[in-house]
């Protein structure tokens, strides 16, 4: 159900204050949101007497609240209000909570770097059906169902030798005369692994060596 004219009915659970009223106030001037209760925590939302908000069409869900987290609170919320559409709103973007939250029920999860502009669109989106996730959590989402291989599943015995190498530190000529192979064929290996792990610089070589 929404709010007058066909618009969203939006419950908001966010403890900083100065967040709560820069969404709330940013929110209310959008011509989908009809109504917008907010609380600074989950003991709050269940005390207080939210008869104008029976039946919120989406829900804004801080996950660091005071008391029992947001994480936790997802029960609460589909316990009284079994169609709300929740999204989690957090600083955190970390694999964990973010599928903690998903198992529990949030159909959603955008952290706070987002622009208001952004957080209106996220309500938009779930009021619509649509899932919505910031590019990071995204992609998080992405490795998680598609874990990446490791360089020893992707890489040839040879290839693996040169990987080494440069990241001790090694230069293409000390890697070819510790290997006994010609700085040209140490290019060629190099090249290979670039293509194959789909990089373009010694940096992102180290950023998958260690991830």
């Amino acid at each position: 159900m929404t709010g007058d004219n066909g618009t969203i009915k939006l419950l908001i659970i966010e403890d900083d204050r100065q967040i709560r009223e820069a969404v709330t106030s940013h929110l209310l001037g959008q011509a989908c949101i009809g109504t917008v209760t907010a609380f600074a925590s989950i003991e709050a939302f269940r005390e207080a007497a939210v008869r104008p908000l029976q039946h919120p069409d989406v829900v804004l869900l801080d996950i660091v609240l005071p008391g029992i987290s947001g994480i936790e609170g997802i029960r609460t919320i589909k316990e009284r209000h079994p169609s709300a559409n929740i999204i989690m709103f957090s600083v955190m973007d970390d694999g964990f909570n973010l599928f903690r939250s998903l198992c529990e029920g949030a159909v959603g999860y955008i952290t706070k770097d987002v622009p208001l502009e952004g957080v209106a669109t996220a309500v938009r989106d779930v009021f619509e059906g649509k899932g919505i996730m910031s590019p990071s959590i995204a992609r998080k989402v992405v490795a998680y169902f598609h874990p990446k291989k490791s360089l020893h599943e992707v890489l040839t015995n040879r290839e693996m030798d040169i990987v080494n190498g440069i990241i001790d530190g090694l230069s293409y000529k000390l890697v070819a005369g510790k290997l006994d192979i010609s700085i040209d064929t140490v290019r060629k290996h190099i090249k290979n692994t670039y293509r194959k792990l789909h990089i373009n610089s010694r940096s992102q070589l180290m950023q998958h060596y260690f991830n």
